[in-house]
């Protein structure tokens, strides 16, 4: 996939810019090699331990997907942690799964077929646990359906499968939602509220063709395959910042407490600006506030542009972070670089929620 044309859009200046400055913070961290792609029989881990063991490991270094797995989205499910993410190396999606968050099958296929209406670029999976199986929901380009600028627009697809690993079967005959007016519908995000009720929360497109990008809300059906309700519901979340720079996307909704927590991230995702911050409401449709302390994580050698995050919470109940982040050595798919998924706490204090990252320090396996 041509990830230059993904999101941004960034112009040639901008992107050398940030190539620049992310080879300035290699060298202060002494730099990185990027390592060759494992076999098919391997894991992808960035663990460490004496033991060859994975199952001893007592520590982990991250990232601990030290490959390409961009917008990842990390889930649990009956005991064993499942991350899907963007495809690469001729994927449309990617999965793998794990034991321990840190261990990780090699990637492989989640989704052999688009539907005929997906043209190309299939971004962003996340997935559900519904009557209807495991539900994926992301982002494909429809040829038909088309933006102000005239090319195709992305809009949102679901997938089910009996399994979480896949193959996941999208027989949809058109797209879940798209808002062309708006630019297109991407980077979906599944929510179950402590009653049962789910909503399906998402991006306008709005950076690709000079339009605001502001994040939606709307109802799902109890099986989680189908929008309810009239109309796509405004969370009031635009890039009205300057630290966005006329892009929000990514969104990650999630409840602490009483408080339903936004998470997203802003900039452009091929910078080191790329950057993730959070707002909050008292109802699951908000309006959000966005909060002081934005954003939250930002660039920490030899992570650069972290973002794309999703959140998981382990079997001691501790909450993690999942994020891609660029190599160091290099930025953009132009220039050779790949997004690695990173993992680190999530702690909660007087409802200000604090990632304990980019941390490329030995930490203890959750």
């Amino acid at each position: 996939m041509p990830d230059a044309i993904r999101k941004g859009h960034a112009s040639g200046a901008r992107a050398a810019l940030a190539l620049a400055l992310a080879l300035a913070v290699g060298a202060c961290a002494g730099g990185q090699t990027t390592p060759s792609a494992p076999s098919a029989s391997s894991t992808t881990s960035g663990a460490t331990s004496s033991a060859t063991d994975p199952g001893t490991a007592t520590t982990f270094t991250n990232p601990v997907i030290n490959a390409d797995f961009p917008d990842p989205f990390i889930a649990n499910f009956d005991g064993r942690y499942y991350a899907y993410a963007t495809g690469s190396q001729g994927r449309n999606l990617q999965v793998t799964s794990s034991a321990d968050l840190v261990h990780w099958d090699v990637p492989r296929e989640a989704l052999s077929r688009p539907p005929r209406w997906v043209s190309s670029d299939t971004w962003a999976p996340e997935v559900a646990h519904t009557s209807a199986g495991y539900v994926m929901y992301y982002s494909g380009r429809s040829g038909a359906v088309k933006r102000s600028n005239g090319e195709g627009a992305l809009c949102l697809s679901v997938a089910v499968s009996d399994v979480p690993e896949g193959p996941f079967v999208d027989r949809s005959p058109q797209p879940l939602e798209c808002q062309p007016e708006l630019g297109g519908s991407i980077d979906a995000d599944a929510f179950a509220d402590d009653d049962g009720s789910r909503y399906l929360v998402w991006k306008n497109d709005g950076n690709c063709c000079a339009i605001p990008t502001r994040l939606w809300i709307q109802p799902l059906s109890a099986d989680g395959t189908a929008l309810q309700g009239d109309a796509p519901i405004d969370t009031g979340m635009t890039d009205d910042i300057a630290w966005e720079d006329g892009v929000i996307e990514a969104p990650t909704l999630f409840k602490e407490g009483a408080r339903y927590y936004m998470f997203y991230s802003a900039n452009r995702y091929d910078t080191t600006h790329y950057a993730v911050g959070y707002a909050t409401s008292d109802k699951v449709t908000g309006p959000y506030v966005d909060a002081a302390d934005n954003p939250i994580l930002t660039n920490g050698a030899p992570a650069v542009g972290p973002g794309h995050q999703s959140i998981v919470k382990d079997d001691d109940g501790e909450l993690w972070m999942a994020y891609h982040a660029w190599d160091v050595s290099a930025l953009g798919y132009q220039s050779g670089g790949r997004r690695a998924m990173w993992i680190d706490q999530l702690t909660f204090s007087d409802g200000k929620p604090d990632v304990l990252g980019p941390n490329a320090s030995p930490q203890p396996v959750p």
